[in-house]
């Protein structure tokens, strides 16, 4: 859903904009009210409980992981982390990951096949590897 925010371009708002593309729907704002209307929608009967609030965090986690591997990336002018308090863009320090061209058409290119290999190493074996240790801790447990 952060990524939505690349239609931007076709009606001309800039990239460095509060509209733009990883400005306000990359903040942690976002990510928290994302988070709420999400489970509101899709899990109306939990909303005002425990699990409701245990969804809310997760849904919040799900998207503000985005804007953090954004922030990872090796190009685009940064992440609003803390907008609209505060528009300032962030990169951190260690950006192993190419940055996404923007544009289905650009994406499928040998362009993109790097950006799918370098989401692989950096994204999907950590991902991966996570997961199967959690599996295992789980299979242990029972």
């Amino acid at each position: 859903m952060p990524d939505a925010d690349v239609i931007g371009f076709q009606f001309n708002i800039s990239y460095g904009s509060f509209w733009g593309h990883r400005g306000f729907s990359h903040s942690f704002l976002f990510a928290l009210i994302f988070g709420v209307l999400v489970t509101f929608f899709f899990f109306k009967k939990h909303f005002f409980t425990k699990k409701g609030i245990i969804l809310m965090f997760f849904f919040f986690l799900c998207t503000a992981s985005h804007s953090i591997l954004d922030a990872m990336t090796t190009g685009g002018k940064g992440v609003a982390f803390f907008s609209p308090f505060n528009n300032t863009r962030y990169f951190f320090p260690w950006r192993p990951i190419k940055v996404s061209p923007i544009g289905i058409m650009r994406f499928f290119s040998e362009r993109g096949l790097k950006v799918i290999y370098s989401e692989l190493i950096w994204i999907g074996i950590p991902s991966m590897v996570y997961m199967l240790i959690t599996y295992f801790i789980k299979r242990k447990n029972r």
